[in-house]
């Protein structure tokens, strides 16, 4: 999970990056590269065609990413594991209840 355990077992809370920082290091890499190279600064001048590929590209990075996110729902509900064991014991519960409240005088 990326931490650094300490010399006594503990894990540092400031060494420990969650998966929400590592997307914006790497967003924030990206965009300033990004942005370095769009802005055109004073020396690097880019060819017409790249700076017009450029332009657009986070928009393009932005559907990318929605459709990979679309894709990996998708594919998580379509191989989601049914749980036979607690589908069962949820019965009980539920058949169990039902009979306490019906001993207790409540109709359904």
């Amino acid at each position: 999970r990326g931490e650094v355990l300490l010399s006594h077992g503990s894990v540092s809370p400031q060494a420990a990056m969650t998966k929400l920082g590592q997307w914006l290091c790497g967003l924030a890499l990206l965009g300033s590269a990004w942005a370095a190279l769009a802005l055109a600064p004073p020396g690097l001048r880019l060819p017409t065609p790249y700076r017009e590929a450029l332009l657009p590209l986070p928009v393009y990075l932005l559907v990318a990413f929605g459709c990979y996110s679309l894709a990996t729902v998708g594919y998580r509900l379509a191989t989601f594991n049914d749980c036979e064991e607690a589908a069962a014991e949820l019965q009980e519960h539920i058949s169990a209840a039902r009979a306490d409240l019906r001993r207790r005088g409540l109709r359904f």
